[in-house]
């Protein structure tokens, strides 16, 4: 084994001299021969029928190549429709869409036609050309109307709105409420908002000798495969799926999308790679976005503060389609008991169609709506029973000699939530002492009497990580005699190419810069799941531990058989084996390689396999669950109700860290995108579905003048669930930032008596709560 540990160091990233050269390859990147490009002709109506679609004088149009509506795909795209990848037999209806419009659209951005040209410059004049007839017909844009009787339906043909109806139930909810001292209940809305990453969606589809090869901007190369193989109705073998570098994924681009299939019918029609890039004001139309929730939601606790039981209903928007089933809904009920002991729990779950865009799981899926109701409603009881935020969380939290601890409920993967592992009361105090929690109310109350309004918020987060079922990878020692890591988990800035060679560096005992990694690409590895919902470090984490295991296994059985020693002798140091204790005697892994292979007409001694190679599938039993403590400093203006952040301490806890330097840029990337789902983003439609912020000048992110300087601290609790002792980090940022920042908001406006439950808290809904208001 080297002598140096890789696991755990602060390694650089692998991954960004190539970016920071601007010599990254996206989907944007590749140029291939007799390249065409695509644009799409889109609904301007959120709900209507499709009465005629007339391409003329599209095709005539000079440079353009082909125009398709419905009628013109290929048999397969006109029988069958995208897939839900997540599929679940309680949703009531299930619809996702056809490559093109077929007779009805039901969202504003949803394709009817494409047009491929020689450029994109033809091909979306063209594209404009293309004259639809359409018969308007009533949409409805909000959830909570699409519910009411005699609401406009979504969809022709369909019986109601309603998607599904999830109850969510333990213990013995009535009892806890006939036993409360108090009772406090609260109504709770969060916006509706997209992921906007700086590369949009794209995809290069290219047909030779009878198969298709498609480069794609996403989240799981695989499942963007098996999309493909389904809806073409073809065989494994006649799709190659590669994902490149991935300017941002975030959660949707691990949907399947009805651009994907077009673009490739069209490449094998026209017998030319085809092209399509999203642009900007696509992306605000036609990717899948999440949030829009309204919670009415109660909480029973006895006269000391500790819950008794919670109840309530949630109400989620699905938009128009079902591309993810109802992972959002499912996980946000389920995590609202977060890491406090809840005895009894109610949540009844409405899904709702409305036409919009689809939704489907961004940055936390549902966990920092859940949080954030949870935080909220322990504000409100502190508040009413005069005790601190952070003592009344204290009397709740999960205590660390119940673990595991079974919450009651089911998770969204069809098993029990059981916590695996955690100190929860020991990360809040860590987390209150490093942010001198105690001397924030002398320098709250200095600050007062200067007319400066301070506070501070604090949230606790618990969060499923590691879903199954399963990641791959395989490890190769080649003739050259470093190392290279094939998996299907598909990074979008997680820094795979990294930890994963950290992982397999310690077990082969070699440096990391003689260690590759390769991602995305179906044709390197047979099965793969992708990178999303925290997964990756848990599950191809450990595949690669494992495949790594058993080549450093398979290093020593040949080195052995080459050098007539014991096998349990030798170790494994700077790209050699070596007879412990006689580093002499030794053997380069280019020799072994080498031997290993074998030559032509020899046998294999001892019966091995041949080569240094090895394939692994990590199939976890459940989800690990790591946990955070955030605490945030703002200050509001009263007068304009703008809020600043001052400073947000993070201390999480996701097990062993791979690398430090990684989790921390998650961590704070993870916080950006918080700040914006807390403060500035919101989706805004009127009441027919059209949207009215599909710009950046109407829908804000947030920049790096907006950030707070940020503290990561670190718990490491291991979790039993896997040889790596690792939980998921990649959402731990997001998941309490929302709740965070609003305690933090609400603490300062304490004087005025102002509760927060909306978001985002935007300078006009402040100004609007403050009114006139004195302190």
């Amino acid at each position: 084994m080297s002598e140096r540990k890789w696991f755990g160091a602060a390694a650089k990233r692998k991954e960004d001299p190539a970016l920071l050269k601007g010599e990254g390859r996206f989907v944007g990147d590749i140029e291939l021969p007799g390249m065409l490009y695509a644009a799409f002709a889109r609904s301007p109506f959120a709900h209507a029928r499709l009465r005629r679609v007339d391409a003329a004088a599209a095709r005539r149009t000079a440079g353009v190549r082909a125009v398709l509506a419905f009628a013109d795909l290929p048999e397969p795209l006109r029988r069958n429709r995208l897939p839900n990848m997540m599929p679940n037999p309680i949703i009531a209806q299930s619809p996702t869409q056809f490559a093109l419009a077929r007779e009805e659209v039901c969202f504003v951005g949803e394709p009817v036609a494409v047009v491929v040209a020689e450029s994109r410059y033809l091909a979306e004049d063209a594209a404009q050309l293309v004259e639809v007839e359409y018969e308007r017909l009533p949409a409805v844009a909000d959830c909570r109307a699409a519910l009411a009787e005699g609401a406009p339906l979504v969809h022709l043909g369909a019986a109601s709105n309603v998607a599904a109806r999830i109850p969510i139930v333990h213990g013995d909810v009535e009892a806890g409420f006939a036993a409360a001292a108090h009772v406090f209940q609260e109504r709770f809305s969060l916006h509706r908002g997209g992921p906007f990453f700086i590369e949009c969606r794209g995809v290069v589809a290219a047909y030779e000798a009878g198969a298709f090869t498609i480069h794609v901007s996403s989240q799981g190369s695989h499942r963007i495969k098996d999309g493909l193989v389904d809806l073409f109705e073809l065989g494994e073998h006649d799709v190659r799926v590669v994902t490149p570098d991935v300017g941002g994924g975030f959660g949707p681009k691990g949907a399947m999308y009805p651009e994907y299939p077009t673009v490739a019918a069209c490449a094998k029609l026209l017998g030319r790679p085809v092209k399509w890039l999203e642009d900007r004001h696509e992306n605000f139309l036609s990717t899948n976005m999440e949030r829009d929730q309204h919670w009415t939601v109660e909480i029973a606790v006895d006269r000391e503060g500790k819950i008794l039981a919670i109840r309530g209903e949630l109400i989620h928007e699905q938009g128009a389609y079902m591309p993810s089933g109802v992972v959002i809904p499912w996980i946000a009920a389920t995590t609202v008991p977060g890491p406090y002991v809840v005895p009894a729990f109610k949540m009844d779950v409405l899904v709702a169609m409305t036409n919009k865009v689809a939704c489907s799981p961004v940055r936390g899926a549902g966990r920092p709506q859940a949080i954030f109701v949870m935080e909220r409603l322990l504000d409100r009881v502190a508040g009413a029973l005069s005790l601190d935020p952070a003592e009344v969380r204290r009397r709740n939290l999960v205590q660390p000699e119940m673990m595991p601890y079974k919450v009651g409920i089911t998770f969204r993967d069809g098993r029990p939530v059981v916590y695996d592992s955690g100190d929860y009361p020991e990360c809040q105090r860590r987390a209150l002492a490093a942010a001198d929690y105690e001397g924030f109310r002398k320098r709250q109350e200095a600050a007062r009497r200067d007319g400066r309004y301070l506070g501070i918020g604090i949230a606790n987060a618990v969060e499923g990580t590691g879903l199954g079922p399963y990641e791959g990878a395989t490890v190769r020692v080649a003739r050259t005699g470093k190392a290279t890591v094939f998996t299907g988990a598909t990074p979008q800035g997680q820094s795979h190419k990294t930890t994963f060679a950290q992982v397999a560096a310690d077990q082969l005992g070699l440096d990391i810069a003689d260690v590759s990694v390769v991602t995305g690409d179906t044709a390197d590895i047979a099965l793969g799941m992708g990178t999303f919902a925290a997964r990756s470090a848990v599950n191809a984490g450990s595949s690669v531990h494992l495949a790594a295991v058993a080549v450093a296994d398979k290093i020593k059985e040949f080195a052995a058989q080459m050098m007539e020693v014991s096998a349990a002798d030798l170790e494994l140091r700077d790209g050699h084996a070596e007879v412990r204790g006689v580093p002499a005697m030794r053997k380069s892994f280019r020799e072994i390689a080498l031997y290993a292979i074998g030559v032509p007409g020899s046998s294999t001694l001892g019966g091995m396999l041949p080569g240094l190679e090895h394939t692994a599938y990590f199939t976890p039993t459940q989800s690990t669950y790591s946990n955070a403590t955030h605490l945030a400093e703002a200050e509001v203006d009263i007068a304009t109700g703008r809020v600043t952040l001052l400073r947000y301490l993070a201390y999480d806890d996701c097990g062993r860290l791979i690398n430090p330097l990684a989790v921390e840029g998650q961590v704070v990337g993870g916080l950006a995108h918080g700040l914006g789902n807390a403060l500035l983003e919101r989706m805004v439609y009127d009441e027919e579905g059209q949207p009215l912020s599909a710009t950046f000048a109407d829908y804000l992110l947030p920049t790096a003048a907006d950030m707070p300087p940020v503290e990561v601290l670190h718990m490491e609790t291991p979790s039993p669930l896997n040889p790596l002792g690792v939980k998921g980090a990649g959402e731990a940022g997001t998941n309490p930032a929302i709740a965070a920042i609003a305690g933090a908001v609400e603490d300062a406006l304490r004087p005025f008596g102002v509760f927060v439950t909306q978001t985002p808290i935007s300078p006009e809904r402040l100004v609007e709560l403050l009114g006139t208001r004195q302190p």
